[in-house]
């Protein structure tokens, strides 16, 4: 293997003497705990009007969840750095710190497009009674598998998938719910289809990374006829200004869209959290915005009008039966002619019983869990007509499904910015904590040779471009696997030969975190339906 410190002048980017003394920490502990104080005088703003908090459960799950997003800090924001410090682009804790900050913007400026996105694999029922029993099990039994598998491949410093790990662990799920229940009953599992999706961009997005990062470096060698841009460096002194400043804008956009994407997943599950455990204060969206429960309830009307075209003459369903056909046709994804005119019903019942109040501050604590309830079920059934075609509508009546859609998200899937922010802290302090063990086989032990500042600049590129655009169509997508895949791909464009080894762990890590987040998953949930 070539030897990664030679050269004159040349020492290990990791331990280059640090000139700024403890301003780095000194910064970092004010803003942790600046954020810290802000979560917890919004959280207890959140909370002044809600019955009977259960503040032990409530802090447990939160801090569970807190640390899944920790230690996905170990995993993924490590790779955003590690180019620019093999490069001597920026000091180690430089980059960390500014890694950190844009991860932290990446956060708050997230739609939440790709958190309900995770989420809507999960079981339906499950997700409806998440403050049940069978609810925490769930949350809890998919958090502390994907801690495990993370830790796990940190600890071998295998630059593993928070993403992969968190689909598997919530199919794990979904498969032991189907498991568990009575023979003959219907209950939901896995949205198959809906996994096929986010799982795609999952598998996909490597083989991205590694031919567009080793495409692109071929262009660059064509392009830009700088033989230094191409090798190894052989000195402590950073790049020529030029490529330094891509690589810290490369860097920038990768540490920006992972905090915009990863973040989310975390988001998803605390909310799931708090509506489970706290849900009179974050079932529905409580902003003083009126108009949000007013546009929900044109929208219902809209919707339901449009349904009563397509209900078939004789068939009725008795008002008492509404809801039951609806969540029928939900949890085994099928439509019947019933399904019509119980649905049109079910939106009706809904509608006239928040009608009285203004907005979603206004709904009684008693109906808020329930008024969530029958609007996602409600969402859920119209995805049968909008995504699965089950229902063959018009143009016109389709777009009124669609609004529908999105009133009933403004109204029940919101993230308020304390949960952000926490997010964020998370990211960030796991990042700090344990970031080497990646930057290490990022920076090293994928190639022969340290990166150099053209292969560096190409991963990053791709990366950055790859996570912002799934980011726009709310797909999930590993950052890890993109980067470590692009910088594979430049090593063998570069002709510097590949480490066999890591590759192959790299890859084994790839093949195994579904199966073997999925099986943790399961088993947990199975065993804690024993106590719940």
């Amino acid at each position: 293997m070539t030897d990664m410190t030679s050269g004159q002048g040349m020492g290990h980017p990791l331990e280059k003497p640090s000139t700024l003394g403890n301003w780095p920490n000194i910064v970092v502990v004010l803003i942790l705990l600046g954020g810290l104080g802000y979560v917890c005088y919004a959280l207890a703003a959140d909370l002044t009007g809600a019955v009977a908090v259960p503040w032990i459960l409530l802090g447990l799950a939160l801090l569970i969840a807190l640390g899944f997003e920790f230690v996905n800090g170990f995993h993924d924001t490590a790779n955003a750095v590690a180019t620019v410090i093999y490069t001597h682009s920026l000091p180690a804790e430089i980059a960390v710190i500014w890694s950190g900050f844009f991860n932290f913007l990446g956060v708050l400026t997230a739609s939440g497009a790709v958190a309900f996105g995770i989420i809507s694999l999960l079981p339906v029922e499950l997700i409806m009674q998440v403050g049940s029993g069978a609810g925490m099990a769930m949350v809890f039994s998919l958090l502390v598998a994907a801690i495990i598998w993370n830790l796990g491949t940190w600890y071998f410093g295998l630059p593993a998938s928070s993403s992969h790990t968190m689909v598997g662990s919530i199919i794990g799920v979904g498969l032991a719910n189907q498991f568990l229940a009575p023979a003959g009953s219907a209950t939901s599992g896995v949205d198959w289809s809906q996994a096929q999706n986010i799982g795609m961009s999952l598998l996909v997005s490597p083989l991205f990374g590694f031919f567009l990062a080793g495409g692109l470096l071929l262009v660059m060698k064509v392009l830009i006829r700088n033989k230094t841009l191409y090798e190894a460096p052989k000195t402590n002194a950073p790049p020529p200004l030029w490529i330094r400043g891509l690589l810290i804008l490369t860097c920038t956009l990768v540490s920006f869209f992972h905090g915009s994407n990863d973040g989310q997943k975390g988001m998803g599950l605390i909310m799931l959290i708090l509506i489970g455990v706290v849900p009179t204060a974050f079932a529905l969206n409580r902003t003083p915005d009126i108009n949000y429960l007013e546009t929900y309830k044109a929208a219902s009307t809209a919707a339901g009008n449009a349904l009563g075209n397509y209900i078939k003459p004789g068939v009725t369903v008795a008002p008492a039966d509404a809801r039951e056909k609806v969540a029928q046709a939900v949890r085994t994804r099928t439509w019947s002619d019933e399904t019509t005119p119980a649905l049109k019903l079910f939106i009706d019942q809904t509608n006239s019983e928040i009608s009285p109040y203004g907005s979603a501050s206004a709904v009684p604590s008693n109906l808020v869990t329930n008024t969530r309830n029958d609007m996602y079920l409600i969402s859920e059934s119209l995805k049968l007509i909008d995504s699965k075609k089950l229902l063959p509508v018009s143009d016109v009546d389709l777009k009124a499904i669609k609004a529908y859609h999105v009133a009933a998200d403004n109204t029940t899937k919101f993230i308020p910015t304390w949960v952000k922010v926490a997010i964020a802290l998370a990211l960030g302090l796991g990042t700090m904590v344990g970031w080497k063990r990646i930057v290490v086989t990022v920076g090293e032990k994928i190639g022969k040779t340290h990166l150099s500042y053209g292969q560096g600049a190409s991963a990053e590129i791709v990366a950055a471009a790859t996570i912002g655009a799934a980011d726009y169509m709310g797909l999930p997508v590993s950052t890890t696997h993109v980067l470590s895949s692009g910088v594979a791909g430049t090593m063998a464009a570069n002709g510097t030969g590949l480490q066999m080894s890591t590759v192959r762990n790299l890859i084994m890590a790839w093949v195994l975190t579904l199966p073997a987040s999925m099986a943790l998953s399961f088993l947990l949930f199975v065993l804690m339906r024993q106590f719940v």
